[in-house]
């Protein structure tokens, strides 16, 4: 009788990457960056895909980072290895901020920021209504396909309390968990199976 020790394998299903989804990776992804990591996307087209990690969280503050920036106590992750140079910003406030994108229902990418500023100045924009990202995550056209069928993610649906409020490894461990049993499994597994 042969067993079916496949369990680490992704089965396909009919969610594909789309902006307001996410990347969850598999258990034995040992990337620094990517390490059981749960990657928002907010741009997913021909050109390309892009997103942000949600669950590698820093412990600096936006206004340490950013010169003459208002302190505000929000969240801040490394969003991925490019461009670490750079701050990007979700938010729930597409409604006052101007030039925003929405990527997924009352979540919206980027905008001016000018008008963050003013908000968070003048007190009408709270820490949990924005994250910050230290740099990105991104893929040329037809990588991240590959990484796919190599079993690296899992595309799932994510809610906007976890977007907005998700940012350590029980991140990745919740969304398995309302997965089916296969990825539940995951999360019982160690992060360095020689530790076993």
């Amino acid at each position: 009788m042969k067993e079916n020790l496949d369990f680490f394998k992704i089965q396909h299903n009919s969610i594909l990457p789309n902006k307001g989804r996410v990347l969850v990776a598999e258990p034995f992804l040992q990337d620094s960056y990517f390490k059981r990591s749960v990657v928002l996307l907010t741009e997913h087209n021909n050109e390309g895909t892009l997103g942000f990690v949600l669950n590698n969280p820093i412990e600096f503050s936006v206004d340490e980072i950013i010169k003459d920036f208002p302190a505000i106590n929000s969240l801040i992750s490394i969003g991925g290895p490019v461009r670490t140079d750079t701050i990007h910003y979700i938010h729930t406030l597409g409604h006052v901020i101007p030039d925003c994108e929405e990527i997924m229902e009352q979540v919206y990418w980027g905008g001016n920021l000018e008008a963050i500023k003013a908000g968070i100045n003048e007190g009408w924009i709270k820490e949990y209504q924005i994250r910050f990202f230290v740099g990105y995550s991104s893929w040329h056209p037809g990588q991240l396909a590959r990484e796919i069928e190599e079993n690296s993610w899992l595309v799932t649906n994510i809610d906007r309390l976890d977007v907005m409020h998700g940012s350590n490894i029980q991140l990745w461990e919740n969304i398995l968990k309302h997965e089916d049993e296969r990825y539940q499994m995951w999360t019982r597994y160690p992060e360095n199976p020689g530790w076993n």
